[in-house]
């Protein structure tokens, strides 16, 4: 069965349709967002009210919760500005895992912590691949095969000693982003594509996976955020770099 993985949207309206738009072509029946849905200075309400018009099942990441409880920094705050209480609500009650198919496990960043990495870690102030060995201590024992997971913004592919499969898709809205809770970093995808992931799952494993980069009128995006007072954001989406790293 063929299963499509979106995540970290951030906000981005034209990048989401562009890859809903690119899944319905395709005729993938089943897809799956891993959170982190609104928060950006976009078009948050917009992208909320797309994902419950289609019906997508959802996961709840950090700034999903930072959202709902009003406890988080400028882009979360923008973002719940935007919304109505109900919509509000809805982000704090999505799930933090799913099981979007039999042998399946799906989460934000880490089982059980929305806000640390799973295939990364920082050196010199990137994110970089973590030793497997270390992704697999992360992840600990879990009955599924295949493990979807978001967060870092990077797309990327990974199979542990045991045979289990960690993916994650990459992020639909936002490919470039510094986080200055130490250790400071960056994470960059070096392209403004909007990025998903495309899954053939057998008998609770993958026979096949499709790592998209997609192209949308991220200029478009560039601008919103500008307008929104976030050039930062702006070079970002233009780039997919970071306007200090370029």
């Amino acid at each position: 069965m063929q299963l499509a993985v979106i995540a970290d949207i951030h906000g981005n309206l034209p990048a989401l349709r562009a890859v809903l738009d690119d899944i319905a072509t395709r005729g993938i029946g089943a897809t799956v967002n891993l959170g982190d849905c609104v928060s950006g200075p976009l078009w948050p309400r917009e992208c909320l009210e797309l994902l419950q018009a289609v019906g997508i099942p959802s996961l709840r990441g950090n700034h999903d919760r930072w959202v709902a409880d009003g406890s988080a920094g400028w882009t979360d705050a923008f973002a719940r500005a935007a919304l109505d209480p109900a919509q509000v609500a809805w982000l704090g009650d999505l799930p933090m895992q799913l099981a979007p198919l039999p042998g399946v496990l799906a989460f934000h960043a880490r089982p059980a912590d929305d806000t640390a990495y799973l295939l990364e870690e920082v050196a010199d102030g990137r994110l970089v691949r973590a030793p497997v060995t270390k992704v697999a201590a992360r992840l600990g024992p879990t009955e599924a095969k295949l493990i979807l997971c978001a967060h870092s913004h990077q797309a990327g592919l990974l199979r542990l000693p045991d045979g289990r499969v960690v993916l994650n898709p990459g992020s639909v809205g936002c490919p470039a982003y510094a986080d200055p809770t130490p250790p400071a970093h960056v994470s960059e995808a070096g392209t403004p594509f909007a990025r998903y992931a495309v899954l053939e799952v057998e008998d609770g494993r993958m026979a096949r996976a499709e790592l998209v980069a997609l192209g949308y009128d991220h200029a478009a995006a560039a601008a919103r955020a500008e307008a929104c007072g976030r050039p930062d954001w702006a070079a970002a989406i233009a780039t997919g770099l970071m306007p200090e790293r370029r």
